[in-house]
């Protein structure tokens, strides 16, 4: 199986508001930036599209070492908070449904193909690629505002 390492980071001006993703894609000395957004969305919203789709843009099952900042997409996926949520119909506890469940259930799909090491990272504090991908984001975000 390749390695490929994948950085990511999403970014929203208001939350709700229009947000971006950014994401780097890194095997064997080549890297591959990605980055979309959407006009009304949240922040997490946005790390897990950053997520998603930096996943989605490998054409076969990977061993992948996802560097992000977000505590949400983090602790959700290495503690298995989102498979409880699955599991659980998309409720967090027996009164409060899980945001995002569309979400989820893409990423958890494609943490079936692929095999996912989670690292967090912190954001804003001069890590290199999360920079970049914050840039990244945050230049897709303001093309809604």
């Amino acid at each position: 199986m390749k390695h490929v390492d994948v950085f990511t980071d999403g970014a929203c001006s208001g939350n709700p508001g229009p947000g971006g993703w950014g994401a780097i894609l890194r095997y064997n000395g080549h890297e591959k930036e990605l980055s979309g957004g959407e006009a009304n969305t949240t922040n997490n919203r946005m790390e897990l599209s950053a997520v998603i789709n930096a996943l989605g843009a490998l054409k076969q099952p990977c061993e992948v070492t996802l560097y992000s900042d977000s505590q949400y997409v983090c602790n959700a996926l290495k503690l298995g908070w989102a498979k409880k949520w699955k599991a659980n119909g998309w409720m967090r506890n027996k009164k409060e449904p899980a945001l995002n469940p569309e979400l989820w259930e893409s990423l958890l799909n494609l943490c079936e193909v692929h095999k996912v090491e989670v690292v967090w990272v912190k954001g804003h504090a001069g890590h290199p690629e999360n920079e970049r991908c914050d840039r990244l984001a945050v230049a897709a975000a303001q093309k809604y505002i």
